[in-house]
């Protein structure tokens, strides 16, 4: 599978938990009875997977093959990847903090998470779009194959020296767990 497939595969992950937290929030916001661990399990999730595999796959591989075959960092699109990804992280921050504000049964988190899962959602959306829709093609076309297949080799080569082998399995099947919750 190319590189670029590979990440998009993952948006595809990332967009199926998405729908579930965007449903969670929405249930929330209704008065519904959320199980509260769902964020914090849901926020576990988007840290490990989306940026820790996912992204860390872009900054690590394909950023850095992209910028050696002329692809500019500031005010190109890899720049604006990174400054979205800082941006996802602190939204992360915020989700985790009003959920566990959640768990411990805080008046004013309710309405505070609703506000951080729909802030994360609505980037994450875009961000999404952006990459499969503009940088995944640029990298396509301005690398060449035998560096395509580094980056594929490199994606692999993460996943492998993951202190846990196991941990993309992990977070996939915890995404299908998440999703089978809230009916998404």
């Amino acid at each position: 599978m190319k590189a670029t497939e590979v990440l998009m595969h993952e948006h595809r992950v990332i967009e199926r938990v998405l729908d579930g937290l965007e449903a969670a929030a929405a249930r929330l916001e209704l008065g519904r009875a959320v199980r509260p661990g769902l964020f914090a399990e849901a926020a576990g999730f988007f840290s490990g997977f989306a940026d820790g595999c996912h992204h860390r796959k872009e900054e690590q591989v394909l950023f850095p093959a992209m910028l050696a075959h002329g692809i500019p960092d500031r005010g190109g699109p890899i720049g604006v990847m990174t400054e979205e990804h800082a941006r996802g992280r602190a939204l992360l921050r915020d989700l985790r903090d009003a959920a566990g504000r959640l768990a411990a049964r805080d008046a004013d988190a309710r309405a505070e998470l609703a506000i951080a899962v729909r802030g994360y959602v609505a980037l994450m959306r875009r961000h999404i779009d952006k990459e499969d829709a503009v940088l995944f093609p640029m990298a396509e076309r301005v690398l060449p194959e035998a560096t395509r297949d580094a980056v594929a080799d490199g994606f692999a080569r993460l996943e492998r020296d993951d202190a846990d082998p196991d941990l993309h399995e992990h977070y996939l099947a915890l995404a299908d767990r998440l999703r089978r919750e809230l009916g998404a």
